[in-house]
């Protein structure tokens, strides 16, 4: 299963997952130059849906659905784990609320969409008010493999390790995971993450001891995770 990432509105990032001649257009924003893109491959774009229903991510749904006659997939009525089989695979769609109650990441088999839930370098900010759900789905996955690819709903890269910095110093992932960024194709492995993004190392010694500095809970994963957000 392959993916082309679009950049769109500044920051933006859209997505064609495809297989064989069929595509999935997720947060298609950039609608012209993904249909471009599906006709240079000979690419039929079948379905279009979202990683949550924020309007930065649905301003391309209706362009997109009159110009290619595809089939509208609400993501707020997906089920966890549910999958949509096209070109001879099948791609999984998992509920990863937090960031909105509707928030959902596609996993292709080595890939994960994860819109606003997991960023390149940070997370999302939870607008659901729902912490401890938002602690949840960045539990789940962080359970796929080290070499899973995350492709996320926007550039926040350079804003984001800037943070990192502040809140690790030393830390010479941050340095690593710097030199292997690229605006013209945002991605990172789940190591990348595990190693640079503070928001995934809540567990930690070292961000831990971070926190106690600063005063900050510690004591339950949940406090661990409420800390690092308050900073943020």
């Amino acid at each position: 299963m392959n993916i082309e990432q679009f950049r769109y509105s500044t920051d933006n990032m859209a997505y064609l997952v495809y297989s064989g001649d069929t595509a999935v257009a997720i947060d298609p924003g950039a609608v012209d130059a993904m249909i471009a893109f599906a006709a240079e491959k000979s690419i039929t774009i079948r379905y279009v849906t979202n990683t949550h229903t924020h309007y930065d991510h649905t301003l391309g749904n209706s362009d997109m659905l009159r110009k290619t006659g595809a089939a509208f997939l609400d993501c707020r009525e997906f089920g966890h784990g549910q999958t949509l089989a096209f070109g001879g695979e099948s791609l999984t769609v998992y509920q990863t609320p937090g960031h909105m109650e509707d928030c959902v990441t596609f996993y292709t088999g080595d890939s994960l969409i994860t819109g606003d839930t997991l960023f390149n370098g940070t997370v999302g900010t939870c607008f659901s008010g729902d912490m401890e759900g938002f602690l949840g789905s960045i539990l789940f996955l962080m359970t796929f493999p080290p070499e899973t690819l995350i492709y996320s709903g926007h550039d926040y890269v350079k804003e984001a390790m800037a943070f990192a910095r502040i809140i690790e110093k030393g830390n010479t992932a941050i340095e690593s995971y710097m030199a292997r960024y690229s605006a013209d194709h945002v991605v990172s492995r789940l190591s990348d993450e595990l190693e640079a993004n503070p928001f995934l190392r809540f567990n930690d010694p070292k961000i831990i001891a971070i926190m106690e500095e600063r005063g900050l809970p510690v004591k339950t994963e949940l406090d661990r995770w409420n800390s690092l957000m308050d900073l943020y």
